[in-house]
């Protein structure tokens, strides 16, 4: 009876050295699947401060791009309203036809 419990103890103190050992490899990989999980999540703050920075960036040059062509806009009106007056003055003068006919028009 004595080497039926020395050999249960036995298989016992193995089963538990095997236990111990899977549970000490388990606590390994959750240990470092944290440390992937920490820096996974540090990648992402930094995309996402990138990307607040690029969204700025993308407002700032929408704005100037729209300031620009507004300009570009009132320089063509004020372009075209002085050639309308130019073209009234050449018409009303008689110089309008004299333009027109040596082909400077």
């Amino acid at each position: 009876m004595a080497r039926k419990a020395a050999a249960a103890a036995a298989a016992m103190d193995g089963k538990s050295s095997e236990l111990a050992r899977a549970v000490a490899e388990a606590e390994a990989r959750e240990e470092r699947l944290r440390r992937e999980l920490e820096a996974a999540l540090a990648r992402v703050a930094v995309a996402e401060e990138a990307e607040e920075r690029l969204c700025v960036q993308l407002g700032e040059l929408e704005a100037e791009a729209m300031t620009q062509a507004m300009e570009y806009q009132q320089h063509v009106r004020a372009l075209s309203e002085r050639l309308a007056l130019m073209d009234g003055l050449l018409r009303s003068s008689g110089l309008h036809s004299a333009v027109v006919q040596s082909g400077l028009h």
